[in-house]
């Protein structure tokens, strides 16, 4: 069964536009995986500790026929081909990739929470999400409309078409 997924994408180590380019190409290299739409991408402020670059992010809309557990696996070995080192909590990342919804699945496990913890909370995420699905609805009912109304927005800048979204094969 296809299933709809949302991915968000973030780098703030080791050329960030290379890196979010690559895992985008990455992903699309999959064969389970279908890219249906890709956000734009942002600039924010790191949301740990203070002495790290700004990240790039954004997300992309996925049809899948992987399993949750089995989307994860894949995202962790792109991770792993891009470098990532998981230490510090909210640290630098050459690349983190995280499920954010997996269609109207409500998933709580040791390795997987779906929708993803942060969701609600993240103006990084947020608003990546409302450029490719500005009317999706959580599992929980919540609107992101209403999400974002009540995030801060501040330290959130758009980089200009192009810049990396051209780059991507």
């Amino acid at each position: 069964m296809t299933e709809i997924a949302y991915i968000s994408i973030g780098s703030n180590l080791n050329n960030p536009y290379s890196q979010v380019k690559s895992a985008v190409n990455s992903l699309k290299s999959i064969k389970d995986i279908n890219i249906e739409s890709i956000s734009q991408w942002y600039s924010s402020e790191p949301m740990g500790p203070a002495n790290q670059p700004k990240y790039i992010n954004g997300a992309v809309k996925i049809f899948t026929k992987l399993s949750p557990s089995q989307l994860l696996t894949e995202l962790q070995k792109i991770e792993d081909a891009h470098g990532r080192i998981r230490g510090i909590r909210w640290g630098p990342r050459s690349l983190d990739l995280d499920i954010l919804l997996f269609g109207n699945r409500i998933l709580n496990t040791r390795l997987l929470t779906i929708p993803h913890p942060g969701i609600k909370i993240r103006s990084f995420v947020l608003i990546p999400l409302a450029d490719i699905q500005p009317d999706l609805v959580l599992p929980d009912g919540s609107s992101l409309n209403s999400l974002l109304e009540n995030c801060n927005l501040k330290g959130i800048v758009p980089i200009p078409p192009g810049v990396v979204s051209e780059k991507i094969d």
